[in-house]
This record gives structure tokens, sequence and C-alpha cells, in this order.
């Protein structure tokens, strides 16, 4: 069972990664060859920024992100929990699957904080990590997230 779940996601990550490749997105053509790395499975990781802008509030309310080998990636958006399928592909690629949501309401300002992190994770494209930062590039911007202990 394992075995052809594996094959699966290995087949499902070729075809998205052929198709991110052969779509026309300037973003992910014009993107240097970054080194080959391993994602960071099974860390908690807390949102720094967006676009360079830092998350506004306290840290208890900034989004979170963990995926874990199964391929779901979990968290906060700052109002409501989320989860989604997530697929780091080769040459550090990155895509992710329709959220789910938890359907909890907040106020204007921190539903639409959460709704700009839910875009930007939802069209991600790339991911690089680097002194003990997780970076998400994405059709919406920069994500920049850094790990909880």
């Amino acid at each position: 069972m394992k075995q052809i779940l594996l094959r699966v996601v290995s087949a499902l990550a070729l075809a998205c990664s052929a198709a991110l490749l052969s779509s026309g997105d300037a973003q992910a053509q014009a993107a240097p060859m970054l080194a080959m790395k391993k994602f960071p499975f099974d860390i908690q990781w807390i949102a720094v920024s967006l676009n360079n802008k830092p998350f506004p509030g306290e840290r208890a309310d900034r989004p979170t992100l963990s995926l874990d080998e199964t391929l779901r990636v979990r968290g906060f958006g700052t109002c409501n929990t989320y989860s989604a399928t997530a697929y780091p592909l080769q040459q550090q690629r990155f895509a992710v699957g329709p959220i789910a949501l938890t359907k909890r309401e907040c106020s204007k300002e921190t539903m639409a904080v959460e709704k700009m992190y839910l875009v930007a994770l939802r069209t991600a494209q790339q991911w690089d990590s680097e002194e003990g930062k997780l970076i998400i590039y994405s059709q919406s911007g920069q994500l920049v997230f850094e790990r909880t202990f």
C-alpha cells in the first residue's frame, strides 16, 4: 500500500512539475536554479512576513504552517484552522491543493490578513529554507516563516 501511495505521489509530483515548467509563468521560469534541499517536514513554522510586510498582532495571532510526511499541511490562518494537501516537488517547486478551512468569524482586519495569507499559500510555486527560516514564493508574493521551538 505504501509503495502504491509513493508511486502515485511521485507521478503526481512529476505531472505538477511538468505543468509548472511548461506554464508561461515568468516568475517560475525566471527563478534561478536552487540547490537541491530536502523539505523540512514535521516542523512547526510561524509566519513572519508577507512581501516584506510583518504580520500584525502578537506572535500567537500569526499564521502557522506544518507539513507532515503524508503531504498534509495544517495550520492556523489568524482566525481559522486550515488543512490541505501540499507537494514539495523537484527543484524546490511547491504546489498546494484546495484548502479546507473552519468557518469561525473574526474582525474584518483579521479576516483580511487571513485571506491574504491563504491566497499566498494556495498560489505557492517554490520554497527555500535558510538560517531557520522557510520561504514560500507564490503568485501573491513571498511568505517568510520562522521555526517555532
